[in-house]
């Protein structure tokens, strides 16, 4: 990346790397401190420029576009709210990283979270050019995250995810008895928001075609402990389609029983058991086969050996 400054002005040249970037969401990375609302008034006012010409804020990058961005003041307290994150490697390579994410951690900041998983690695990471997610996990949800750290792998990824080619497994430990004769759940999932904004997602006609494969693993007295293998990778998924079929997950607090989740709080559950345990999919540039795994952390081998134990 080449910066060259003039009377106060920068003047950067988009990379290959850096091009299909929205303009608004690269200049919030570049400006890093800087409060959304100013970058979007410096790219309506024009003083944002590319190639000598006004933008608005959808547009999209091209590798060797240059960019005329005016002086700007950075709240430096915002930038050093950000910790740098440093999260246990499963894989990585030039192209990708794969982390395991742990519980209670966002994967971006936003709607009350001022920063997540991704803000951190760049914080921890001044010296990469580009970290994107490649999807999402719930903040409660633990297990393995893919971050692209190139432009072409990001958009070979996002098509793989369209066409629904990575196998990614997970553990759930769900309320009650898991009906013997329920392995597929293929029920349409339709996303609403409740009226003070949060993101819901229930069952419904007309909804998105969802489709997960419940196998179990475990039975106990009143808890089953299942893998989920998505088929379809839909917001809240695998909470909704267990909620559905009348086994939620334990500790959910969204999608669960929440009588039911303070006795197991009691008991030593203090979050929701679901955890992203394995993936599998082709590398994004090379082809080669990817088979990635991340163990049930400690505090939810230690809740089913508990589990055990009471018989």
């Amino acid at each position: 990346m080449t910066d060259n400054r003039k009377d106060s002005v920068t003047f950067h040249k988009v990379t290959e790397d850096e091009a299909g970037q929205r303009i608004d969401n690269f200049l919030m990375r570049l400006l890093k401190g800087v409060p959304k609302s100013h970058l979007y008034r410096i790219l309506r006012s024009g003083e944002v420029r590319v190639n000598k010409g006004r933008i608005d804020a959808s547009y999209r990058l091209e590798g060797g576009d240059e960019l005329r961005i005016p002086p700007v003041r950075v709240a430096e307290r915002a930038e050093k709210a950000v910790p740098a994150g440093h999260f246990p490697i499963v894989f990585e390579d030039d192209a990708l990283l794969v982390i395991n994410k742990p519980a209670g951690v966002a994967v971006h900041g936003g709607s009350g979270v001022s920063f997540g998983v991704i803000e951190q690695l760049r914080r921890a990471r001044p010296e990469a050019r580009y970290l994107e997610l490649v999807h999402r996990l719930d903040r409660e949800t633990s297990g393995l995250l893919m971050v692209a750290k190139k432009r072409s792998a990001l958009v070979k990824l996002h098509e793989m995810i369209r066409n629904d080619v990575p196998q990614k497994r997970y553990f759930a430990l769900g309320l009650g008895a898991w009906p013997s004769d329920v392995n597929h759940v293929r029920l349409p999932l339709y996303k609403w928001h409740t009226p003070e904004g949060e993101k819901r997602v229930r069952v419904q006609e007309g909804g998105q075609y969802a489709h997960t494969v419940f196998k179990v693993i475990e039975r106990f007295a009143d808890l089953t402990l299942v893998e989920a293998l998505l088929k379809t990778g839909r917001t809240h998924q695998i909470r909704v389609h267990m909620q559905a079929i009348g086994c939620p997950i334990a500790g959910d607090e969204r999608y669960g029983d929440f009588a039911a989740n303070r006795e197991l709080a009691r008991d030593g559950l203090k979050r929701m058991f679901l955890h992203a345990a394995s993936l599998k999919l082709p590398h994004p540039l090379t082809g080669e086969p990817l088979e990635l795994n991340a163990p049930l952390p400690t505090d939810l081998t230690s809740y089913i050996e508990k589990l055990r134990s009471h018989g």
